[in-house]
């Protein structure tokens, strides 16, 4: 049963940085597309990014694009976001996701979720 454990959000001010993390257990880290996405309150849950297997290949909502960043280092069974130049919209729970296929890109490809990490941005 794989399990998914994220780290790193807290409170931070508008044009900040943040990277959060996510630990990987009970499955092969290497055999597992991974993603991100976020809930704002009284929100749907929303894609953020996604990255392959590999690592090689990352694909982003437009909202993020250009701002964050996902990784991940393959023999640490870890997958991260890194976020830049936070804006208060940024603020909601972020989730890191897999799934059993080549990308996680809707909440449909998602197999099992982390608990969550709360990110807010002040203005």
């Amino acid at each position: 049963q794989v399990q998914l454990v994220e780290s790193g959000g807290r409170l931070v001010q508008a044009g900040d940085s943040l990277k959060l993390s996510c630990r990987v257990s009970g499955r092969r880290f290497s055999d597992l597309a991974m993603g991100w996405f976020r809930q704002a309150p009284g929100a749907a849950r929303e894609f953020v990014a996604t990255i392959d297997w590999t690592g090689e290949s990352q694909y982003y909502a437009d909202s993020v694009e250009g701002r964050f960043t996902i990784s991940r280092d393959n023999n640490k069974n870890t997958v991260w976001l890194e976020m830049n130049n936070l804006e208060p919209e940024d603020t909601a729970i972020y989730y890191c996701a897999t799934g059993s296929g080549p990308s996680v890109v809707v909440t449909d490809d998602v197999d099992t979720w982390g608990q969550g990490t709360q990110v807010t941005v002040s203005s």
